[in-house]
């Protein structure tokens, strides 16, 4: 089940200096430089960066609206955010289409508690992302998938997602997403107790 599309919107600012000297003065005064690709676009601009963190938790899979100080305006996804020392200092714009098809990878939110781990088994997560395709307004922000069926030694393949109306899976229909799987430790008890009787019935031929 997809998350509710909803527009949210970016302002941005144009830039006309390129020196490391005023790039360092944008940072220090909480702005990140960025840069917006598209077809015939290729732009300098710069971002608050607060504003920008509220908008990268949905902004890397559901497009939002860039409003540029001059008026002008355009759907864009973030393509890249670049990081030095754990700080964010650059990032990249991909000016959309709205009737385009466009390729992005969804966040993947495991719900529930699958049915399997209440012995000793676990569920392990092999991917916590996939990758799709559709128009930006269908994409959602997230999918939520239900574990909670799940049982031990099942498997949630990505062919089972359930995806919106307008979506199409691009990731292998095969691609393991998560497991229920027993531990090491359960395992290793299951060999210890079938041993046991053998051992008795043996002691006395023994004797």
């Amino acid at each position: 089940m997809g998350t509710d599309h909803q527009t949210l919107h970016l302002n941005a600012s144009k830039r006309t200096k390129f020196t490391n000297a005023s790039l360092r003065e944008l940072r220090e005064n909480g702005q990140i430089p960025a840069v917006v690709y598209g077809v015939n676009t290729n732009l300098a601009i710069h971002v608050d960066e607060k504003e920008l963190r509220k908008v990268s938790r949905t902004g890397r899979s559901e497009f939002f609206e860039l409003k540029l100080d001059d008026g002008g305006s355009f759907p864009a996804l973030i393509k890249d955010i670049q990081q030095r020392g754990g700080r964010w200092v650059h990032v990249d714009f991909l000016q959309v289409s709205k009737n385009k098809p466009i390729r992005v990878k969804i966040p993947l939110h495991y719900n529930g508690t699958a049915e399997g781990t209440k012995g000793d088994a676990i569920l392990q997560v092999q991917s916590t992302e996939l990758e799709v395709e559709g128009l930006p307004d269908a994409l959602p922000a997230g999918l939520d998938i239900d574990v909670t069926p799940l049982g031990v030694g099942d498997k949630l393949t990505a062919a089972e997602v359930s995806l919106p109306e307008g979506v199409t899976l691009v990731s292998s229909g095969e691609e393991l997403l998560a497991s229920v799987i027993t531990t090491r430790g359960s395992g290793a008890d299951t060999t210890q107790e079938a041993e046991a009787p053998e051992d008795s019935a043996e002691e006395p031929l023994q004797e």
